[in-house]
């Protein structure tokens, strides 16, 4: 078949990596980073403290997955009980809030109710966009109040400007009987898309890729600056360059369309107009662990900068030293819509502010570590813009011969076991075009 190259260590790439091990064959991995796993990397402090970027937990329903993961950490996981919860206006309500309005002041939840009612029996007629979703199934006092109001803060843009083909189960849409159950009493059943989930017992998320790293040929510090597919040779800012029969890449696309060679103008063009988020992601540790009954929390507030916080010490005990807890806090920026102008470090003292204010630390606590990393590509936008750029810059990818998978390189809301079936059906796609070119 030729040399195989595979751009990017995280769960797409070690995917690819895994399907074509299966067949006997070596590729040879590149990554710009000093440690493999992308996004799905671990980091141990000082402290002891072991932070991930980002609450990053299993809860596929793929048994084929779920094995491979559970092989990867011989076995040694926690399976945990997902409890989320929101935080509005000084209120702790359970998650998802259309479903839990019991406790509001009664003017809200009749606002509420009136709305979700009204919507139920009303014609929405065409919808076309997010924001009319949400107020075609929840009405426009709780589309505005909540998943609005979340998505400005989440996603960095207007739910007027974005699609509808990322949604999925993400946005529970209940039955009148579960709303108006939700506002009565404070029992109701957990219906979040998430029920229970899986997390490595020692070693932080990245322990799913640990095994599968340490047998690819994975070269860390290659930063790919010049794709040339017509000669089909890789160089990189260390100076080395290498070629190729078959590429992999699930470097992020704008990224990717930059370093190739003789890439259309229209090409590079689209490839600017796709939209992603930027996650400031805080991390504390105290010297406590009752923080928390919940794994992690929606803020809707804009007086509170982050828009979700998670608690790692609860996804393992091994996450945290003894005695002591973790808190994640993800603030969201996008360079489209709304820059990071301050430095990361700027934003610690904010997120220990904002904590302290809603109680979850407390004066007498004692922080023990704190760290914040940028992540400069977090969740794809679906912004309106999406669908006609991608189109464009897949087209040309496939013209190329350039495979791509991940949630960078599919441009697509991808969850870690999608990321790494993504991988292994780019991984086939190289097998059976290898296969068909055979005389």
């Amino acid at each position: 078949m030729g040399s195989i190259a595979i751009l990017g260590s995280g769960m797409a790439g070690l995917g690819a990596w895994h399907r074509l091990r299966q067949e006997g064959l070596r590729p040879v991995i590149y990554d710009k980073k000093a440690r493999y796993g992308g996004h799905t990397s671990s980091h141990v402090d000082a402290s002891g403290f072991v932070f991930d970027e980002g609450p990053h937990i299993s809860f596929t329903k793929n048994s084929r997955i779920q094995k491979l993961f559970a092989d990867n950490v011989n076995g040694e996981y926690e399976l945990i009980h997902a409890r989320v919860n929101n935080y509005w206006k000084g209120r702790w309500i359970k998650h998802p809030a259309q479903c839990n309005l019991h406790g509001l002041p009664t003017d809200v939840v009749v606002k509420m109710l009136t709305g979700i009612i009204d919507a139920h029996y009303r014609d929405a007629g065409p919808v076309t966009n997010y924001e009319e979703w949400l107020v075609a199934s929840f009405g426009r006092p709780f589309a505005e109040t909540f998943p609005m109001q979340y998505g400005r803060k989440f996603h960095t843009t207007e739910a007027s400007n974005m699609s509808l083909d990322w949604l999925g189960p993400r946005l529970y849409k209940p039955s009148l009987e579960e709303v108006l159950s939700g506002a009565l009493s404070p029992e109701t059943p957990d219906v979040h898309y998430i029920s229970e989930f899986r997390y490595p017992t020692r070693g932080g998320f990245v322990s799913y890729l640990r095994p599968l790293a340490e047998m690819a040929d994975l070269r860390l510090g290659h930063s790919l600056v010049r794709l040339d597919p017509k000669m089909r040779t890789l160089s990189f800012e260390n100076g080395t360059s290498v070629g190729y029969e078959h590429l992999i890449s699930s470097v992020p696309l704008p990224d990717l369309v930059h370093a190739i060679t003789g890439a259309p103008a229209e090409v590079v063009a689209a490839a600017d107009r796709l939209a992603c988020s930027t996650c400031a992601i805080v991390s504390v540790g105290i010297d406590r662990r009752d923080i928390s009954d919940w794994h992690w929390t929606y803020f809707y507030d804009d007086d509170f900068c982050f828009s979700r916080i998670s608690f790692p010490h609860m996804f393992s005990p091994n996450n945290a030293p003894e005695g002591a807890g973790s808190i994640q806090a993800e603030l969201y920026f996008s360079k489209k819509y709304k820059p990071l102008v301050r430095r990361p470090e700027e934003l610690i003292d904010p997120v220990i502010r904002d904590l302290t204010r809603c109680g979850l630390i407390r004066e007498t606590d004692r922080i023990l570590t704190t760290h914040v990393l940028v992540a400069s590509y977090a969740n794809v936008i679906f912004d309106i813009e999406r669908a006609d750029a991608l189109a464009i810059v897949h087209g040309y990818l496939d013209d190329i011969g350039i495979r791509y998978c991940g949630r960078y390189g599919e441009w697509g809301y991808q969850w870690t076991d999608e990321a790494f079936v993504s991988g292994e059906n780019a991984a086939q796609r190289v097998l059976d075009a290898a296969t068909v070119a055979k005389p």
